[in-house]
């Protein structure tokens, strides 16, 4: 009789997850954001026990530290897909596309992307209840700002990889990339002020501030 080595069975520890599990732990983590923001939004990020989380999704606290390592990573895992999307779509974009055009076009899709389901929370979208708690709380926007400086670098080296240069040498990548930065901290601001509309109103103010850049950097300003 063939003896079968334990060693070439197949691992059930290392077997890839059905796609219905994958789909439950995505709709588990989904519901404790939601409820977490709602929560936030409600209360306050101070006032809010994790316990209070996990009792409006019915699930336990162990099932929200499989997730998340705290209420802050929670908070800010919004800005941590948004970023990953963010690279990805950049990664993708047309080699023709000048770097900034790139940038605006990538933050676009990317956005319309992380906010596809915000139906769950009915008239305000993650992307707002994220931007108003980071916005009035500060261990929350200092850890905002702390992983958007982190990756920094990825979108660097990404321009510079489009544009075929050396982003030690080479400052234009990361003087870019600043000014991407900016230009979102300033759609924001606009967004806010006028009253926090929709999320295709955050994109036309991106826009707005996006056709600024050149009157603002180059010769001298005129009143309106």
């Amino acid at each position: 009789m063939q003896q079968v080595s334990v060693a070439s069975m197949p691992s059930v520890a290392s077997a890839p997850e059905s796609p219905r599990r994958e789909r439950k732990k995505r709709q588990t983590r989904d519901a404790l954001v939601h409820a977490a923001l709602r929560l936030f939004d409600a209360k306050g990020y101070e006032h809010t026990a994790v316990r209070e989380i996990t009792d409006a999704v019915d699930v336990s606290e162990r099932t929200f530290f499989r997730y998340f390592a705290s209420k802050e990573d929670l908070a800010v895992s919004f800005v941590r897909d948004f970023s990953d999307v963010l690279i990805k779509e950049l990664a993708a974009r047309p080699p023709g596309e000048e770097p900034l055009i790139a940038l605006g076009n990538a933050f676009r899709v990317s956005l319309r992307a992380v906010t596809a389901d915000d139906a769950h929370l009915g008239e305000e979208s993650v992307y707002l209840l994220i931007i108003k708690l980071v916005e009035s709380t500060p261990t929350l926007l200092a850890a905002h700002l702390r992983y958007l400086h982190d990756r920094d670098d990825e979108i660097i080296r990404l321009l510079a990889d489009r544009e075929g240069v050396d982003p030690v040498t080479d400052l234009r990548p990361r003087i870019a990339a600043v000014v991407f930065g900016g230009l979102v901290a300033a759609a924001n601001k606009e967004w806010r002020a006028e009253g926090c509309g929709s999320v295709e109103e955050m994109l036309a103010a991106f826009d707005a501030c996006l056709d600024q850049v050149g009157p603002a950097l180059v010769g001298h300003w005129t009143a309106r």
